[in-house]
């Protein structure tokens, strides 16, 4: 597979992301159960008037695909594809709540039609005239890394030259409280808040200027144990040819469930001297909060340099090439994804 380069990377979440200058720097803590995003003023990316017909996720994902395309000197991708795990449940909740309200009555479609997955996808290309390949991927926590993954494919077979990858996700109102519930009816529930957040990236067949890192290799699977991840991941670390000795930090997606055992059985194992990191701490769980990583990961290669908050252990390095990121959430939909600078 083709080397794909990432050339820009923006995120809205529960932290300051968007604006920050300084990397992680300024860190919120979360009252609750809720990691809701930091909104940034969307009067600088959408029209007032195209705004207020916008749920929360469609807002975001417009800012952060525009403010990513800004950084990149792009004005058009030649395809946008983003991934979502449940979409513009703003949305939906409304239609099924007028439902409820009307007696099945005197409906407008209005929230229905905005409430499909692919609205983000759809609204971004509204926006940027774009009428490229434009596709939606709703894998569950493997979303993201399925649309990333198509992008690696499209960049492979010489079918596009730049594509905008990103992944979107809102709270919502209603739906939210239900998932709280399931969860503290788990015997090791999700104990790092529940979150939101939109996160864009853009990425080109070959180097250019602005180009700071580039995705290696993706995988996607969906069992694995304590006995087998190691395996796994070496294999993965193989096809790429490399070995757990050659990755500078590990990125990895713990949430305080049951299923951290799977993380910790490399900590403990063939990462036990490598620089140990996590994030959902900081945006939350949601379907797409590997997005967040994949950031993260980003963000780390171009400065070479690991914020505090993110280290599980005190081991550094003198430079950061190979950055794995691995996420998975309630053991399934597992994925490895290998940065590494260019």
């Amino acid at each position: 597979m083709k080397p794909c380069y990432i050339n820009s990377a923006v995120s809205i979440s529960a932290q300051d992301t968007l604006k920050d200058s300084i990397f992680l720097e300024h860190i919120l803590s979360f009252e609750g159960k809720l990691a809701r995003a930091i909104h940034p003023n969307y009067k600088l990316f959408i029209s007032p008037i195209a705004s207020r017909r916008m749920a929360t996720g469609v807002k975001m994902g417009v800012a952060a695909a525009k403010k990513a395309l800004e950084l990149a000197k792009l004005e058009t991708p030649d395809a946008i594809i983003t991934g979502t795990g449940i979409g513009c449940i703003e949305d939906s909740e409304k239609f099924l709540n007028a439902i409820l309200d009307n007696d099945e009555q005197y409906l407008t479609p209005t929230s229905f039609i905005q409430s499909t997955h692919n609205t983000v996808g759809a609204q971004i290309a509204l926006t940027l005239k774009c009428k490229g390949y434009n596709v939606t991927y709703v894998q569950g926590a493997a979303s993201f890394e399925s649309a990333i993954l198509d992008a690696q494919l499209m960049l492979h077979e010489n079918e596009a030259n730049t594509i905008l990858v990103g992944g979107t996700d809102e709270l919502g109102k209603f739906l939210i409280n239900d998932i709280i519930l399931a969860e503290e009816a788990e015997e090791h529930p999700i104990l790092t808040p529940f979150g939101e957040g939109a996160h864009f990236f853009t990425l080109s067949s070959l180097k250019q200027n602005n180009s700071f890192c580039v995705l290696k290799g993706l995988k996607i699977f969906n069992k694995a144990t304590t006995e087998t991840i190691q395996t796994k991941v070496e294999a993965f670390l193989k096809e790429n040819h490399l070995i757990p000795e050659d990755i500078d930090a590990i990125i990895l997606g713990k949430n305080g469930d049951a299923f951290d055992i799977l993380y910790q059985s490399l900590q403990d194992s063939i990462f036990k001297y490598t620089p140990q990191l996590h994030y959902k701490h900081l945006c939350g769980e949601f379907f797409t909060a590997s997005a967040f990583g994949f950031w993260t990961a980003t963000i780390i290669i171009k400065q070479q340099y690991i914020p505090d908050v993110l280290k599980l252990n005190s081991i550094d390095k003198s430079g950061y090439k190979n950055v794995l990121l691995y996420n998975q959430l309630k053991g399934q939909q597992h994925s490895f994804t290998l940065l590494s600078s260019c």
